[in-house]
């Protein structure tokens, strides 16, 4: 008996939740954590079946486990341990997050005489995953304008040229200048060039398909990389957006600022890298604005 009490007092004192089963999956031991985690009491779950569905346990897709999938049923079977992602119905209504690892009891012939399941909350794990993400996000969003910025970019443009490598798509991207940017920050100060780089992004981001990655290259710098695109494509792209830019405006205490782009256009040539379509982007760009600005020139060297 003095056993007995040493190990209740022993599994009460672990930090994970714990419970048995016997063959017929019914429960006989509910330790202090599990009330913790679950806000259910041994007094409310020992006597009773896993499969009762007190626990709710179902899977992230919303699937019941507790009648088709039970982790516990599994181990019992076939006395295999098992591990999975659950979440849990707390006593108080809400879903928790647990990390389940069920093993099979044996007897002294090696019979499956039950099975235990040990879990533990994984709310802070979950947090963490989604607070990496998030700082991943972060880490790749311009926070002036919520474009991606040029680092993103540069590994997407990697990831393109291995596509147009491996499953030969086609892309192209387009290098835009804001005119004459000096100008606005000299005239209207900082703030207000700020709002016209906002401005630009929100035309850009709002005016293109999901799958084209804007991003804003650097001070009034914006590159578009278009999947899937010919060069008429392409260069119909970035008319209309340039027509766009140009029809846009911000309003100003007692009158209206608008800007225009200058653009460099290009298609991804067998053979290049990612820094020679940029470079060859950049000259078109120059080219615009060596020329008259307002514009768009292209280079689709072959």
């Amino acid at each position: 008996m003095a056993d007995d009490t040493f190990y209740k007092d022993l599994l009460d004192n672990l930090y994970d939740g714990i419970y048995f089963v016997d063959v017929n999956r019914k429960i006989t031991y509910w330790n202090s954590s599990a009330n913790r985690i679950s806000g259910y009491s041994g007094e409310e779950m020992v006597g009773h079946f896993c499969f009762d569905n007190i626990l709710n346990h179902v899977d992230q897709n919303g699937k019941c486990l507790c009648t088709d999938g039970c982790p516990l049923q599994q181990t019992i079977m076939d006395g295999t341990q098992q591990e999975n992602l659950v979440f849990l119905r707390h006593k108080d209504g809400h879903r928790i997050p647990v990390k389940v690892r069920t093993s099979p009891i044996r007897n002294r012939d090696g019979e499956i005489t039950g099975a235990v399941e040990v879990f533990s909350d994984h709310t802070e794990y979950q947090y963490t995953i989604s607070r990496i993400n998030q700082l991943e996000v972060e880490v790749h969003m311009d926070a002036l304008t919520g474009l991606f910025n040029r680092a993103y970019l540069e590994k997407q443009l990697v990831a393109s040229i291995k596509d147009f490598e491996y499953f030969e798509i086609p892309f192209g991207i387009l290098f835009f200048d804001i005119d004459h940017f000096k100008k606005v920050n000299d005239t209207y100060g900082h703030a207000t060039g700020d709002e016209v780089i906002k401005m630009l992004s929100h035309t850009l981001k709002h005016n293109l398909r999901d799958s084209d990655i804007v991003a804003r290259w650097g001070g009034e710098e914006f590159i578009v990389l278009i999947k899937n695109v010919d060069k008429y494509i392409l260069v119909s792209i970035a008319e209309k957006l340039r027509n766009l830019i140009e029809k846009s405006m911000i309003k100003l205490e007692d009158n209206y600022l608008s800007v225009t782009v200058s653009i460099g256009a290009t298609m991804f040539c067998a053979g290049e890298t990612d820094q020679s379509i940029l470079s060859r982007a950049d000259q078109a760009l120059y080219n615009s604005k060596r020329t008259g600005r307002n514009k768009l020139t292209a280079d689709f060297t072959d």
